[in-house]
């Protein structure tokens, strides 16, 4: 009998264990995530030789590199806060459950069912020489010609394009995670406030927006990753006139057939969003405190 009850109270442990309930997502990030870095590291540090750098020094020496570096930081610098206040705004319109609410939240969805490529292709079509946006500019006798929007000569025009193309694709994912989290914000604060005199600017910087830092943190975390993943969309509008970090790696290992050096631009992808979420977890933290 007492062996029976030590039996018991031993599966009882194991059954609380949080381990044991940590072990399936312990696994599934280890088979998903953890084996591919470990082969990354193989094949960017070493040759038939041992250890070397060859493949990093022929990544830093392609002219390319910087470039797709600088457009990848530049697209995030300007991406992400324009679709988190975006986001912000479409949650709080949602909030405040204007007329065919469902019928604004699903418009508004809608970019999340279009894969990256097939979103590049829609946009394609509107700045392309003779897409849409060409034709009313002709057609309003704005312009004779049109404007090259996707010509390798205009930088800057290529980048406003991939922006365009990346906000309209990818708000909606900030939007529905905000979302979310303003459904948790207790209504009695914002009734308070109100109580006491707050104008909507002071509910909201004072009230919402702090109420919102977890949810806000996540999208933030989540979407600067993403957006330093971009690559379908940018691919589908400009080509490598317009390169990034994960187009490069894309480059390296499907065009020029380059396993060792695409590894390396991986590796710089990954360190790159490791940092930007550590240094998004300290500063908020440190917010908090």
């Amino acid at each position: 009998m007492a062996v029976a009850v030590l039996e018991a109270g031993k599966r009882r442990r194991l059954a609380g264990s949080p381990w044991l309930l940590l072990a399936p997502s312990v696994v599934f990030m280890l088979a998903l995530f953890g084996w591919p870095v470990v082969q990354a590291l193989i094949s960017a540090f070493t040759d038939e030789s041992g250890f070397t750098l060859a493949a990093w020094d022929r990544l830093f020496g392609d002219p390319y590199f910087l470039k797709a570096l600088r457009n990848t930081l530049l697209l995030i610098a300007i991406v992400v806060p324009v679709q988190l206040v975006l986001a912000v705004a479409m949650a709080l319109l949602v909030q405040a459950r204007p007329k065919f609410l469902s019928g604004h939240f699903y418009l508004w969805t809608i970019p999340l069912a279009v894969s990256e490529l097939a979103a590049g292709l829609v946009w394609l079509s509107v700045f392309d020489s003779r897409g849409y946006l060409n034709s009313l500019l002709v057609s309003w006798g704005l312009s004779g010609t049109g404007v090259q929007w996707l010509s390798y000569t205009n930088t800057g025009t290529m980048l406003l394009a991939v922006v365009i193309a990346e906000i309209w694709r990818a708000t909606s994912l900030v939007f529905v995670i905000v979302v979310a989290g303003i459904q948790m914000v207790p209504k009695d604060f914002d009734e308070a406030a109100q109580v006491f005199g707050a104008s909507a600017w002071q509910r909201l910087w004072h009230v919402t927006l702090p109420q919102l830092k977890p949810s806000l943190q996540v999208a933030l975390i989540l979407r600067t990753i993403l957006a330093m993943q971009a690559f379908a969309v940018a691919q589908a509008l400009t080509g490598r006139d317009f390169p990034l970090l994960v187009g490069e790696t894309y480059q390296w290992y499907v065009n020029l057939q380059n396993p060792a050096v695409a590894s390396a631009a991986a590796l710089v992808v990954l360190a790159l969003s490791l940092v930007t979420a550590l240094f998004y977890l300290r500063t908020m933290r440190q917010e908090a405190k």
